[in-house]
C-alpha cells in the first residue's frame, strides 16, 4: 500500500515522503497514531504542490542571496573604535557588529554566526571576512577600523 508519512519514521522514510509499505502495518500501526495518510489522488496532489512550493522558494531565496552578495562583493565596511594609548581597541571589533553595520549600510540582514573572520580584529588596519549569505552563495568584504574623530 502506497501512503504519504506525515512524520519522519525510523526505518520507513522522512516527512512527506511517498512509501510503499504493507498494508496491516498502515491499517494497524500509521494511520490510527496520524503518521501517514493513504496516497489517494488529493494527498497525492498535495505532496507535488507542496514539493513545487519548496522548490520555488529555494530558487528565490538563492536568487535573492545572489543579488545581496553581488551588492556585498569587494565592498568595504567602516567601523569606529576607541582605543589605548599602544593603538590596540578596547575588546574587540566582533561578527556581532559586522552584523549591524551590513544592516546599517546596505539594509542586509546577516545572521552573526555567518560572518567568517580570518583572525580577531583587536587593532586598527582593514581585515578580510566572508559572509556567508546562503547555501553555496557567500561574498568577500573588507572591515576597515578606524579611530573615533576626537573634537
Amino acid at each position: 500500500m502506497k501512503v504519504v508519512l506525515l512524520q519522519d519514521i525510523k526505518g520507513t522514510g522522512k516527512k512527506g515522503e511517498l512509501v510503499n509499505v504493507s498494508d496491516g502495518y498502515a491499517r494497524n500501526f500509521l494511520f490510527p497514531r496520524k503518521l501517514a495518510k493513504e496516497a489517494d489522488a488529493k494527498a497525492l496532489n498535495e505532496l507535488k504542490n507542496a514539493e513545487q512550493s519548496k522548490k520555488y522558494k529555494i530558487e528565490t531565496e538563492t536568487a535573492q542571496a545572489k543579488a545581496n552578495a553581488d551588492k556585498l562583493n569587494d565592498q568595504t565596511i567602516t567601523i569606529i573604535g576607541k582605543a589605548g594609548k599602544g593603538g590596540k581597541l578596547f575588546g574587540s571589533v566582533t561578527s556581532k557588529e559586522i552584523a549591524a553595520e551590513l544592516k546599517n549600510k546596505y539594509n542586509i540582514i546577516v545572521d552573526k554566526r555567518k560572518i567568517v573572520l580570518d583572525c580577531d580584529i583587536k587593532s586598527f588596519g582593514t581585515y578580510n571576512c566572508e559572509v556567508k549569505l546562503y547555501t553555496g552563495v557567500s561574498a568577500k568584504l573588507k572591515v576597515m577600523v578606524t579611530e573615533e574623530e576626537t573634537k
